[in-house]
């Protein structure tokens, strides 16, 4: 194993890594991987360690690692034109293209493209719409945005206040105050044990009906939430939720944005995830599977109602104040178009759909009945386990004994990476969407063994 060479020295001595104890790491206490490679599941690091990524970077590399096909389309792109900007009506052949694929594949009801870098600068320019549109319609006072708890919605001030997940607020003087947040479609830990999931969801909407009552219906402006929520414990959402949610927010007109940065383009085994659960969303995020995470680029995808009113507000106050230099940047733009084509050509979304069941299943033989395991949850490719000292009393580990992250220990050791998400003792998969049952059941394996080693 290489350490305390050069590489190592410079990259605790110069590199400030996100989401990472920043003291153990600069003092040497924290292990640091240098990867170096990947092929299909897989990566490599430089010491030669072969890992079978089952969290796809950060969900994100949905068509699997060492695709030519897009580094061809990357370097092409980058030898004719590497950049332009999309402002004042500039395009390139590879961002107008993508625009057009991305909306053949989104619902109806979607409008326009508006291209990012980030899930987190998408749901920016998505909350800078909501306010423009209702000042548009002049309703200056309806600007409150609806979150859950357990949400993810970025790392900005306002995405990161959208964000219901405590260590992204701790000690950054966020919420913001024009956030407010309502309880998370989380049924396993419902306060009430007899209510049966339309039960609980029937409840959920009731809450979210109470906020907007409660802070006036004439200040909510929209409500944002993934449909099945992603690193607040990978939770589908229970049965009902999205319909009686939807008819609160429709009762006060109230937009909805659907986040699909995790959902969208396969993993729940449908190309969104709006269609998967029955959402009519105003606005949709994208990122993630939008390019595979081979190159940055995220998108708000823009339904025709708000299109309309942002077409009027252009009308009366000339050109819209919103832009980012790397906006479409063609970079992107065509690792996407590659991207999509190969999610088409490899039959991914079908596969995500097929093989998520199978590696579900295999899980639920595996370690469905060991006394720890609280529950097996998922949709697609987006799995989960969550560990409980009681499951049946749905008495939780104390967070002090990080079960979760001694179980994603073990699966390191077996040459497999899973993450452990946050506030609760949960692992999460969500491995590329090339995935095969063969591949499934080495993680599955693994996970039986680490859940073993820590709990017995």
């Amino acid at each position: 194993m290489k350490t305390n060479d050069q590489l190592d020295k410079w990259d605790r001595e110069n590199f400030f890594h996100p989401s990472t104890h920043l003291g153990q790491f600069a003092r040497g206490e924290a292990p640091n991987r240098i990867v170096t490679g990947g092929k299909g599941v897989y990566i490599q690091d430089r010491n030669d360690n072969k890992l079978l990524d089952a969290f796809a970077g950060l969900y994100c590399v949905n068509v699997g690692y060492g695709r030519t096909e897009i580094a061809d389309a990357i370097a092409t792109q980058a030898k004719e034109l590497a950049y332009y900007h999309a402002y004042v009506g500039h395009g390139t052949e590879a961002s107008i293209t993508l625009s057009k694929m991305i909306l053949d594949r989104a619902p109806d009801h979607m409008s326009k493209v508006y291209f990012g870098l980030s899930g987190s600068d998408a749901n920016e320019t998505n909350i800078k719409l909501v306010w423009y549109y209702n000042n548009i319609l002049g309703r200056p006072e309806k600007k409150k945005i609806i979150s859950r708890w357990r949400g993810y919605h970025g790392s900005g001030l306002m995405t990161g206040s959208l964000t219901g997940l405590e260590l992204f607020h701790k000690k950054f003087d966020l919420p913001l105050a024009q956030v407010i947040h309502t309880e998370a479609p989380y049924y396993l830990r419902r306060s009430d044990a007899a209510m049966s999931e339309e039960e609980f969801s029937a409840d959920c909407a009731k809450k979210l009906e109470e906020l907007i009552l409660a802070e006036g219906p004439d200040t909510v402006a929209a409500f944002i939430g993934e449909p099945a929520l992603g690193t607040g414990g990978l939770v589908p959402p229970p049965a009902g939720y999205w319909a009686a949610i939807q008819e609160v927010l429709n009762k006060y007109d109230i937009l909805l944005i659907a986040d699909e940065v995790v959902t969208g383009f396969g993993r729940l085994g449908s190309m969104f995830g709006s269609e998967h659960y029955g959402l009519k969303p105003d606005l949709i995020t994208i990122a993630k599977g939008l390019t595979s995470a081979y190159a940055p680029l995220s998108g708000s995808i823009v339904g025709d109602k708000m299109w309309d009113v942002l077409m009027q507000g252009t009308d009366e106050n000339g050109p819209i104040g919103h832009g980012w230099t790397y906006s479409a940047h063609p970079i992107g733009a065509a690792a996407g178009v590659a991207n999509l084509e190969l999610v088409d050509k490899l039959g991914l979304v079908e596969n995500a759909g097929k093989t998520g069941a199978a590696m579900k299943a295999m899980m639920q033989d595996a370690l469905g009945d060991h006394k720890n395991v609280a529950e097996i949850r998922g949709e697609g490719l987006l799995i989960a386990l969550e560990l409980a000292e009681d499951p049946e009393a749905r008495k939780f580990f104390d967070p002090a004994k990080t079960i979760g992250a001694k179980v994603a220990a073990a699966l390191l050791k077996r040459g497999v990476i899973a993450r452990a998400m946050p506030q609760g003792d949960i692992l999460g998969f969500a491995p590329p969407l090339c995935i095969t049952e063969d591949e499934a059941k080495i993680v599955v394996d693994a996970a039986a063994e680490a859940v073993t080693e820590v709990l017995g």
